[in-house]
């Protein structure tokens, strides 16, 4: 298991929206994020920032994030949920969330 901590900006003007699309989210979507082996998967918010935490429990984490971008219900829920976000400048090509580096852990 390898866990995942990543940031993004969401925009002031779309938070409630963001919200409001996680308070209720499709159950494809749970679904396919399940099958493509993440666990324990949370966003948090302060000032204007996400944060995500997740656990990845397969063998190959990028075969299974193309999974996963290819699945057309997660391709329409992410055309919901990505105009409320601003991604970092400093992200890497390719990249949406900013991965961030693990300097603690206490198990």
């Amino acid at each position: 298991m390898k866990r995942y901590g990543m940031v993004i900006r969401v925009r002031p003007e779309r938070l409630e929206e963001y919200k409001r699309l996680h308070a209720d989210p499709w159950p494809d979507v749970l679904k396919m994020i399940t099958a493509c082996h993440i666990r324990n998967y949370s966003i948090y918010h302060r000032d204007g920032w996400l944060f995500s935490y997740f656990e990845y429990h397969g063998d190959d984490f990028e075969a299974d994030m193309a999974k996963m971008a290819a699945d057309p219900v997660t391709q329409e829920w992410w055309k919901l949920c990505c105009p409320c976000q601003e991604p970092l400048d400093t992200r890497a090509p390719g990249q949406w969330w900013a991965p961030m580096e693990e300097v603690f852990h206490c198990p």
